[in-house]
């Protein structure tokens, strides 16, 4: 694989860093590098707003078809956006589950109604979006999802119980997994719902994190409605949606998590330098095994690059995630022991805490979300080596 720019792909850089320069150096100053995993209470309005500006100027959907907003933009160019925004220090998105998830899954998979209906306001980063998948029963295990949706005349009726609902305390919508044949097998009787969140049938409690903070919430639906029309890929095909939506996940955006991840090692360093640590053996092979994996899972992702575009979860979607979750889990664990007695405590009033403390308590749910460690060798133990598949327990 050749890495270098083509001419028109060093022309799209120099445009996505001098705008993203000249808006996180101006107005936008007060949110760069802020709003990241464990610091999502920090200037949400602000960041709301941000995400209108980019949208405004066509920053969103990138690969998106140009017929409904987008600028067809090859893979390259997305992963040249997103490298770009991680070294221009680029705010937490928080429209990142409707253009990282929803959108591509209805481009894929939704009507040609359902796309001009949605994806607008996800472009113009007017209207977020949060997942509602994971139950308290049918977390790892996704198809055992209970909540259920009848339909009642021209309106799904939904009931049902969501857990780590990112976002769902500020989102207009949810795309929401849920039962809809009690009768065949349970990855036949599902469907992928879109439900409007400001309703009555809907209410929402935060879930307070490690951090101290609020990002996911419990969502309980008792009697919420959604038109007919708001199934994305028709009824009883959910599985196959949900899994698309999983892979998008995994897609162009981990070239730009890696850069993050590296700026995060950056900073480690530093506060081992501050320390004396960094001419300490110990300190330094483990930096040295960091620096390596970086190198390692950046190689995997571009190799793989067109694999997850395709969507899907694949042995190839589960080796990058087993590689990366793991890395930030270990990171996390470096970064609070540089921190030594200090990282262990805060400052007297509101917790408040500092970018390695929020690092480690962050990643220690790295190898849980998204697919715990487990599933994930689950799969490449079956797709990758072609062991057999986990026997069933009964219960």
């Amino acid at each position: 694989m050749d890495l270098r720019d083509t001419p028109a792909e060093a022309a799209f850089r120099v445009d996505a860093r001098s705008w993203l320069t000249d808006r996180l150096t101006g107005r936008f100053r007060h949110v760069r590098g802020r709003g990241g995993p464990g610091d999502e209470h920090r200037g949400v309005e602000e960041r709301a707003e941000w995400e209108r500006e980019l949208g405004r100027d066509g920053w969103i959907g990138l690969s998106w078809p140009g017929a409904y907003g987008g600028r067809d933009a090859t893979l390259v160019e997305q992963v040249i956006f997103y490298e770009e925004y991680a070294r221009a220090g680029g705010p937490g998105r928080v429209g990142i589950v409707g253009e990282g998830l929803l959108g591509p899954t209805l481009v894929h998979f939704g009507t040609d109604e359902q796309c001009r209906r949605f994806l607008p306001g996800i472009l113009s980063g007017t209207e977020i979006w949060c997942q509602g998948y994971s139950e308290p029963n049918a977390g790892s295990d996704l198809a055992n999802v209970q909540t259920r949706a009848m339909l009642d005349g021209d309106t799904w009726s939904i009931d049902g119980q969501k857990v780590w609902t990112s976002l769902a305390h500020f989102a207009d919508w949810c795309f929401v997994l849920c039962r809809t044949d009690r009768t065949v097998p349970k990855h036949q009787g599902l469907s992928y719902l879109l439900v409007p969140m400001d309703q009555p049938g809907i209410e929402v409690r935060p879930i307070v994190q490690l951090t101290g903070h609020s990002e996911f919430n419990e969502t309980f639906f008792t009697g919420a409605r959604t038109g007919a029309a708001n199934v994305v890929g028709g009824v009883g095909n959910g599985w196959k949606v949900a899994m698309g939506t999983l892979a998008f996940e995994r897609g162009a955006s981990t070239l730009g998590q890696q850069l993050g991840f590296e700026a995060e090692l950056g900073s480690v360093l530093e506060a081992a330098r501050d320390r004396g640590l960094d001419d300490d053996s110990c300190f330094r092979q483990r930096y040295a095994r960091a620096w390596i994996e970086l190198r390692v899972m950046r190689a995997h992702a571009l190799r793989c690059l067109p694999v997850l575009e395709r969507g899907g979860v694949t042995r190839e979607t589960s080796i990058h995630k087993l590689l990366w979750a793991g890395f930030h889990r270990r990171l996390g664990e470096l970064a609070i022991e540089v921190r030594g007695q200090a990282g262990q405590v805060v400052d007297d009033g509101p917790l408040e805490l500092d970018a390695l403390q929020r690092l480690f308590l962050w990643s220690r749910a790295d190898t849980i979300y998204g697919g715990s460690d487990e599933i994930q060798r689950n799969v490449i133990g079956e797709q990758a080596l072609g062991l057999p598949r986990e026997p069933k327990v009964s219960r």
